[in-house]
């Protein structure tokens, strides 16, 4: 781990080229580790978004419970901390596939639900006591090449299917280009919903408010196992944390790093760069005045956000998978893959060549085998896990936090019949036919979008890895 910063000892230990931690305006005063045995109603393993808005949610429904929180690093060493800082409106199971799987009426009400969850958002972290640059943007989508501007094309069309295309609408290359300036744009789809957020001043700002009403945060603190039954409790190295109600585990990306969880979850890398502030001049040429959340169509996704303080963020797929599922930090500092990245920006805005990158980082989020996130409460074993938010946690895990706290706390959310609620799902191939499928098929859709970007024929195995890769 590297210093950034000037942190001084005593203080949290962000990661290699970190921004939002670091820009929180938090004290990063590391929080005293569990030394000895504590006995509370519900027990949380994870002090990122998951973690903490169910915490946030338990307490605020029922303020007598005894609540702790257990952290290997520090709140938001994750990807809660390292996000492109998108409150996307946009399920991780997209509309087509959630239509094949349940139906129109059922896919609905799951978008319906995201949706409100964003829309909601502001009102949560003003309940809450947080300033996190909250600011509803909408979402733009855009394409580069007719066969990006199909994918727009047919997105809409489901959005239409399901009654979703208020506050949606196509646009041609010409509008699309007003909206942002970005070289071979043929099209764009625009949504009023959508958002953006300071995700360190979220996640840190979370910490301060679940420790007001009343919970117990222990930072720098290892959990070794889960133990569920009637003796349940979050087994670390430096005491236990038992649970007279429920252990809940919220460890998103790093859950196959635990005994019991090594297949639930495929840790997928991120990549991230960051620009400096721009200039007045540098945004006439760029364009995006309303600074909504933007991506392209390609196959191993992007994302960009305007921030706050005026500079451009990048975001992308970045390092292969590693055997096991590792997560490793060193595999997340990848300069050929940062560079690609920055050439990106400067490839999509001829105007930024000059431009320079203040930060670049790495994060790894969760994929579960069917990309469908999963929250699930058994009362015999008092075990309650949520996970699996495929890049989309910041909405996401918010909706799968309140409908946790409501099972564990006993209340009702309106979230119960939605098909996120559920039994753990099936679970990924073990090694080493993991490795080798989910690296054919990263490979194969970097091809993919090479030879699209290119204007070349797509590789002959395109339908398989799009298949493979299918939600």
């Amino acid at each position: 781990m590297n210093h950034i910063g000037g942190v001084a000892a005593g203080q949290i230990e962000t990661i290699s080229g970190d921004h939002w931690i670091t820009s929180s305006q938090d004290d990063l005063r590391l929080r005293r580790p569990l030394d000895g045995d504590v006995a509370v109603d519900v027990a949380i393993l994870g002090g990122g978004f998951s973690g903490l808005w169910t915490a946030f949610h338990l307490l605020s429904g029922n303020p007598s419970l005894r609540v702790a929180i257990v952290e290997r690093r520090f709140c938001g060493y994750g990807a809660s901390g390292r996000n492109g800082g998108w409150c996307s409106p946009r399920f991780p199971v997209d509309p087509a596939p959630l239509i094949r799987r349940y139906g129109v009426h059922v896919a609905r009400r799951v978008m319906e639900a995201q949706q409100n969850t964003v829309g909601n958002f502001g009102e949560m972290l003003a309940k809450a006591g947080i300033d996190a640059e909250f600011r509803h943007t909408g979402l733009l989508s855009i394409a580069r090449g007719e066969q990006q501007l199909a994918s727009l094309q047919k997105t809409f069309a489901t959005y239409e299917a399901l009654g979703l295309n208020e506050g949606n609408r196509l646009m041609g290359a010409q509008e699309a280009f007003e909206q942002v300036h970005v070289t071979k744009i043929s099209g764009a789809l625009h949504s009023v919903r959508g958002a953006t957020v300071h995700p360190g001043k979220l996640v840190r700002g979370l910490a301060h408010a679940v420790e007001a009403l009343g919970a117990r945060i222990f930072e720098g603190t290892e959990a070794l196992s889960v133990r569920r039954g009637q003796d349940a409790a979050i087994c670390c190295e430096t005491g236990i944390v038992r649970a007279s109600r429920a252990v809940v585990v919220a460890g998103e990306a790093y859950l196959p790093g635990l005994s019991g969880f090594r297949r639930d979850l495929l840790p997928m890398s991120s990549m991230i760069v960051l620009t400096e502030p721009l200039s007045d001049a540098q945004w006439e040429a760029v364009g995006w005045r309303g600074g909504e959340c933007l991506s392209s169509q390609v196959h191993t996704k992007n994302y960009l956000t305007r921030t706050g303080d005026g500079r451009i963020l990048y975001g992308s797929r970045g390092a292969p998978y590693h055997f096991g599922s590792a997560t490793r930090d060193d595999a997340l500092q990848d300069d050929a893959v940062f560079e690609t990245m920055r050439d990106t920006v400067r490839e999509w805005w001829p105007a930024l060549s000059d431009i320079t990158f203040t930060n670049a980082w790495g994060g790894y989020l969760g994929v579960p085998r069917d990309w469908m996130p999963t929250v699930h409460f058994d009362p015999d074993s008092k075990l309650a896990v949520l996970y699996g938010y495929t890049g989309r946690g910041v909405s996401t895990s918010t909706m799968c936090a309140r409908l946790t706290a409501g099972l564990v706390g006993g209340w009702q959310t309106g979230l119960e019949g939605l098909p996120f609620h559920r039994a753990r799902p099936r679970k990924w191939e073990v090694e080493p036919f993991r490795w080798g499928g989910v690296r054919y098929v990263q490979n194969a859709l970097a091809r993919i979008d090479a030879a699209e970007e290119q204007s070349r024929a797509r590789p002959i195995d395109a339908p398989l890895a799009e298949y493979l890769s299918a939600q």
